[in-house]
């Protein structure tokens, strides 16, 4: 039997997801009757939502596509071991071992604080310039090895704040049950960051997932250089929208299950 205060609840949840659902709907018919009102919508459209032309080359999207996947699916596991390695060297407290915890601070200030294009052109053109034979020359490895630099910083400052979240007591206690520093780590401070971390992780490589296609600028053709092709082709915009809609596809299903792994972890703690 519910409550009072549940009922109450309920109703102004009701309420609200009412109001939210109505404001919703008058801004999306303001915009269906507003905007092809516009004195340019019918050059917009035949210039960026031509259905011949998204017919024509949606099938080479997709196909373009799998080479977003194929560096992703590739770099990922690289950039997950890079950070945590590099979050743990960051967490070092044996004095003989500071370089590498110096290392790792160097490493982590130096590729956050460049813009991933930026460093995409400079590994993916200049490791090549030193006139590597093949495939030693590959945008497609120096591109990879770009995203991994700067995503496995980031990935490595979540970790520490995650590792940095777990009370000095429980390592404290770990030691005192007779386990040494690196296996107090791992088996202790370890899981319990990562697990108080997957969400915000879940974020970065969603993003990596869309900075992939930075990569089209130093050579692999996947989908964003596919539909630049198309559009040189065609004199038609509408691949780039075909493209946009791939990586919606993608995104937001991947972005909605990273705010359920907040919610979910924020009604634990609570």
């Amino acid at each position: 039997m519910p409550t009072r205060r549940q009922i109450f609840e309920a109703r102004q949840r009701r309420r609200a997801n009412l109001i939210a659902a109505g404001s919703t709907g008058a801004v999306l018919l303001a915009l269906i009757i507003l905007v092809p009102l516009a004195p340019g919508w019918d050059a917009v459209q035949r210039s960026f939502f031509n259905g011949a032309v998204f017919a024509k080359t949606f099938p080479g999207l997709l196909n373009a596509f799998l080479m977003d996947i194929a560096i992703f699916a590739w770099c990922s596991p690289i950039i997950a071991a890079l950070g945590l390695a590099v979050a743990v060297a960051r967490d070092l407290r044996t004095p003989a071992l500071y370089p590498v915890k110096l290392l790792a601070i160097v490493y982590t200030d130096i590729f956050r604080g460049l813009p991933v294009i930026l460093v995409i052109y400079l590994i993916g053109f200049g490791i090549p310039g030193l006139g590597l034979p093949r495939p030693w020359n590959s945008p497609y490895i120096w591109g990879s090895l770009a995203l991994v630099l700067v995503y496995a910083a980031y990935v490595a400052e979540v970790i520490r704040s995650g590792i940095e979240s777990i009370h000095d007591s429980q390592r404290a206690a770990a030691l005192s049950l007779g386990l040494s520093s690196s296996d107090s780590m791992r088996f202790v401070i370890l899981p319990q960051a990562i697990r108080r971390v997957v969400p915000a992780n879940m974020n970065l490589f969603i993003a990596l997932q869309k900075d992939v296609a930075l990569l089209s600028f130093i050579g692999p053709v996947e989908i964003f250089r596919q539909a630049g092709v198309y559009k040189s082709l065609l004199a038609n915009f509408t691949p780039y929208v075909g493209a946009a809609l791939v990586f919606l596809a993608i995104t937001i299903p991947a972005t909605r299950y990273a705010d359920h792994l907040m919610n979910r972890q924020r009604k634990a703690r609570s």
